[in-house]
């Protein structure tokens, strides 16, 4: 992963995105010796919330079946059918 100053991103915006646009590299920016923030491609940023997402609902399934807000197969197709109607 390729490391810049703050300092440095000011400077020279341009060039250490156009790096990134190419290289597809996140980038740790740093601040007084310490990460600050990630650079990341815009693809790469929606492909991460993509799958933030999908572990959200996943987290939401799960949490369903302990709480056991559950229903069998047979009933949830009865549930559809009325549903689509």
């Amino acid at each position: 992963m390729k490391v810049e100053l703050v300092t440095q991103l000011k400077r020279q915006a341009t060039a250490i995105i156009a790096e990134l646009q190419r290289s597809k590299e996140p980038v740790l920016i740093t601040e007084h010796g310490k990460p600050a923030a990630y650079l990341v491609d815009v693809e790469e940023y929606q492909a991460i919330q993509r799958r933030l997402d999908l572990l959200d609902a996943l987290a939401q399934g799960e949490r369903a079946i302990a709480d056991e807000r559950v229903v069998n197969q047979e009933k949830a197709k009865e549930r559809l059918q009325r549903w689509l109607k």
